[in-house]
């Protein structure tokens, strides 16, 4: 497949080095973005061959979250249109999961919304310093709904609480003391902080690894259809109240929303 909004490198070692490239939307994620990283997902992503995934991004930042354009798409859309579109998210989303390859997040610049979720499903994630993580749901009305079971079984529920619903932009060390990512590092060390991460998989049974990481989703929170298919239903609930649609408004007339307080 070639890929418009993504690219996939894959050195001699059989590590892979995904980049979401959409830099001039910093790099949000779009109806296209979504095939695509799905497709990654269950291609590349999924074979014995692919020592391991290195997730960044192109440009000034990781991921701003949604597509501009398709959130105006759902905006107008009704109800069963919007839960399609939740549900191809959601997939994609439990595809990244599920790969038997371990996945490694290079996180710089700023990830927002979406680009938190992808965080979380890494195996691992690193920042830059100065990195600015927030999820940015509930400025525009909306919940973190289809990312919320990774955020979750990433964070835990105390420390997912204590950002998930304030809008409230954090820095790369809230971001490690929440347990969101491992460690920051300045750019130029961020390649060298990948490496680090990677070598320990070339040297381990790709077959247990993907067993090994297998478990632990078995162990962990549940994230199975009915919890996904959850997920989806809430977020078309909140797309349908009055709430969203003054908080999309306003975001795109970039104005605050009527219940924003001034001067805050």
């Amino acid at each position: 497949m070639t890929y418009e909004t993504i690219t996939v490198q894959i050195d001699d070692r059989g590590v892979a080095y995904l980049t979401l490239n959409a830099p001039e939307k910093r790099n949000a994620i779009s109806a296209q973005m979504i095939t695509e990283l799905h497709d990654f997902a269950t291609g590349i992503g999924a074979k014995l061959e692919t020592r391991a995934v290195v997730l960044s991004g192109a440009g000034k930042m990781f991921c701003a979250g949604g597509d501009l354009n398709w959130m105006k798409a759902q905006m107008d859309a009704d109800r069963e249109t919007r839960m399609k579109e939740a549900r191809r998210f959601a997939n994609m989303l439990r595809a990244l999961n599920e790969m038997p390859t371990p996945m490694i997040g290079r996180i710089h610049g700023s990830a927002f919304g979406g680009g938190v979720g992808l965080a979380c499903i890494c195996d691992i994630a690193f920042a830059e310093e100065g990195t600015k993580f927030g999820l940015m749901e509930s400025r525009l009305g909306l919940n973190p709904a289809t990312i919320g079971p990774y955020v979750v079984a990433r964070l835990g529920e105390g420390m997912a609480r204590r950002v998930f619903m304030s809008a409230r932009v954090f820095d790369h060390a809230e971001a490690r003391e929440i347990g969101l990512i491992a460690e920051a590092a300045p750019v130029d060390q961020l390649d060298v902080v990948a490496e680090k991460y990677v070598l320990p998989y070339l040297s381990v049974a790709p077959g247990a690894v993907g067993s090994s990481k297998k478990l632990a989703r078995f162990l962990g929170p549940r994230i199975d259809d009915e919890v996904i298919e959850a997920t989806i239903k809430q977020l078309a609930d909140r797309w349908e109240t009055e709430e969203a649609r003054e908080g999309i408004e306003a975001f795109l007339a970039k104005r605050p929303p009527r219940w924003a307080v001034p001067g805050q």
